[in-house]
Formats: structure tokens, C-alpha cells, sequence
């Protein structure tokens, strides 16, 4: 069984100012090594004008693909921060750039690491994070004696039917995550005596608000 993942569905920013300096945080949901440094590529392309673009990001089920890059701040202080906010959230897939406007004041390494967290915990603030987990459709087919009891059963499940076809018999569609599905499927075969048809289809992706 896949454990539950955190994702961001929709990307988001944030800002800080620390002594004139700005920290501009900008958050965007990947896929792939390739689509981060294409994003990247376009971030630094629109802040061409500014003195840091800091960046971290996080691919896999299991974090298999983490990166950061202090790009020219002193070393540990902008990458190693943000990436850890990322991880320290539990979050994947997902890529976040500080960019950094100068304002003429050094803010020493302690300074730096503080600024750049809170420009990245912002940006993640600002975003749609969800809960992404394995699934099935799962059809059941039942004649209309049985049909009170399947929707009993669903809501139980906290289950909405995805489709319903009424016709001599009803044919009822629901995603189920992976964890509750076989505890479904057995509680239909119960309460009706066997005679909910059950089809559990192809693996699917469900995303929960959290």
C-alpha cells in the first residue's frame, strides 16, 4: 500500500524584507527534473535584475530527487534552508525559488538562513497543498431492493457516486483510496448477501484537501 503524498496542486508566493533586502518566494508544483530547471530557467530570465535566484526542489515518492543551490549567497545559508522547509513540511514534487533583491545591508549567515526560510514558508502558506493518494474506481452493480443499503454504505465511507445508471438494474461508480477499498467491497458483499456486484476497476489518483 502507497502511503499518502503531500503535493501542490497550485503554486503560490510569498515575500519578506530584511533590512531593505527583498525575498521573493515563488512556489510551483513539477513533475520532473527537466520541467524544475526549465522553470527555474524562466524565473532567472524574469529576475535577470536580481542579485540571488536560491532555489530548492523535492521529486519521488520518497524524496529520490532533492536539489538546492545557494546561487552565490555563502554556503548552507539560502538552499539548505529552503529545501529543509520543504522536507520539514512533507511536501514532494514541488520547487521553490527565492529570488533576492539586495537593499545594501549584509545580513550575516544567521540573517540569511532566517530570511530565506520565512520567504519560502510564505510561498508554501500561499499554496493549494493536497493530499494525493492511490485508488480505484469501483463499480457496483445492485437491483433496487439493495440500493438504500449501498448508499448507506457509501456515505459511511464518506463516498460521492462519480456516476449512477438506473435501468433494470443500478449501476453505481465510486473512487475509493486504496486503505478503504477492500473494507468497502466486503461490507457491500455483507449487507446485501452477495448479491452487490462488485468491479474494482483501474488504479487511480485521489486528491484530498487537507
Amino acid at each position: 500500500m502507497c502511503l499518502p503524498l503531500k503535493i501542490v496542486l497550485e503554486g503560490g508566493t510569498g515575500e519578506v524584507v530584511e533590512k531593505k533586502s527583498r525575498f521573493i518566494a515563488q512556489v510551483f508544483p513539477i513533475k520532473t527534473e527537466d520541467e524544475a530547471l526549465d522553470v527555474l530557467a524562466s524565473v532567472r530570465k524574469k529576475h535577470y535584475d536580481a542579485r540571488h535566484n536560491c532555489f530548492a526542489y523535492v521529486l519521488g515518492e520518497k524524496n529520490e530527487t532533492e536539489r538546492c543551490s545557494d546561487d552565490g549567497e555563502p554556503s548552507g545559508t539560502a538552499g539548505r534552508p529552503i529545501l529543509d522547509v520543504i522536507t520539514g513540511r512533507g511536501i514532494h514534487d514541488v520547487l521553490v525559488v527565492v529570488t533576492r533583491y539586495f537593499g545594501g545591508t549584509l545580513l550575516g549567515t544567521g540573517g540569511l538562513v532566517r530570511a530565506y526560510s520565512a520567504a519560502a514558508k510564505q510561498g508554501l502558506d500561499n499554496c493549494a497543498v493536497v493530499e494525493k493518494r492511490r485508488g480505484y474506481h469501483v463499480t457496483v452493480r445492485t437491483d433496487y431492493t439493495d440500493l438504500g443499503k449501498i448508499q448507506h454504505i457509501a456515505a459511511e465511507f464518506d463516498l460521492s457516486e462519480e456516476k449512477a445508471e438506473y435501468a433494470e438494474a443500478v449501476e453505481l461508480v465510486y473512487t475509493i483510496p486504496e486503505d478503504h477499498v477492500m473494507a468497502f467491497e466486503q461490507e457491500v458483499t455483507d449487507k446485501t448477501g452477495g448479491k452487490g456486484k462488485i468491479d474494482r476497476g483501474d488504479e487511480t489518483w485521489i486528491y484530498w484537501n487537507i
